[in-house]
């Protein structure tokens, strides 16, 4: 996007609509690890739990396995994508995680890579 147009973007959510959202995205994490003993937020969950809590659907997958492959990621990275879509779901009070869900999951994990500066970002 060229940068006339993001500076003359409207602005953002407010803090407080930010807020809220998170706080009602910790209560529905709370109530679905509810029967799980300390696990309270998605980055707790276990493999078992990601198998039945993130499921991605078969678009979504299929994304996931092209970054994998093209990012060269590792079984513990696929893992943090799922929990990192899961919270995003959440967030937008979605009860499934979706195709827009991991792409914006992936987008995180590929800043979250220590060599971005390297590459010129």
């Amino acid at each position: 996007m060229p940068f006339k147009q993001l500076s003359q973007m409207a602005p953002g959510e407010s803090s407080a609509t930010i807020r809220a959202r998170v706080i009602a995205a910790r209560k529905r994490q709370e109530v679905r690890y509810d029967s799980f003993k300390g696990v309270y937020c998605n980055a707790q969950m276990t493999e078992r739990m990601i198998h039945q809590f993130c499921e991605p659907d078969e678009a979504s997958l299929s994304m996931l396995r092209m970054a994998m492959e093209r990012l060269h990621l590792s079984a513990r990275a696929y893992n943090r994508i799922l929990k990192v879509a899961r919270t995003i779901a959440d967030l937008e009070g979605s009860e499934n995680i979706q195709s827009h869900h991991i792409a914006e999951a992936i987008g995180y994990r590929n800043l979250d890579r220590g060599d971005w500066a390297e590459r010129g970002f």
